[in-house]
């Protein structure tokens, strides 16, 4: 591929079936600050960790979505989720595909893979 476009972030669209809820669990779980929110009533919010953003908006039957996220500190990130009840699906690990990594899923059912690359070079 030629030319001077260049892909640069991307940013998750969640639908959960309450927004306050969700707002809590994402900063109180998982460390996310509130960014902005917008609607009336009050509907959508973004909710930002470092050069991560994730939106979140309200559905009365939500419908589930998934992210990876590469991060450095996943063990830290895992630890802090855990300890604050979150629902871990998939436990940490060193992977075959030379990933540390594991599963978090949101009351929403919105599933979170945080994972960072293993120093394969020993």
């Amino acid at each position: 591929m030629t030319g001077a476009s260049k892909l640069q972030s991307i940013a998750p669209i969640f639908q959960v079936a309450n927004l306050q809820r969700a707002i809590d669990y994402y900063t109180r779980v998982l460390g996310f600050e509130l960014g902005w929110t917008a609607g009336e009533p009050l509907d959508r919010a973004s909710l930002c960790r470092d050069s991560v953003e994730i939106t979140i908006e309200t559905d009365p039957a939500p419908s589930r979505a998934k992210v990876y996220i590469y991060v450095s500190g996943v063990d830290e990130i895992y630890s802090r989720a855990a300890a604050a009840g979150a629902q871990l699906t998939v436990p940490l690990a060193d992977r075959f595909y030379g990933m540390r990594d594991g599963r978090i899923v949101d009351p929403d059912g919105n599933e979170l893979h945080f994972g960072e690359p293993l120093d394969i070079e020993k």
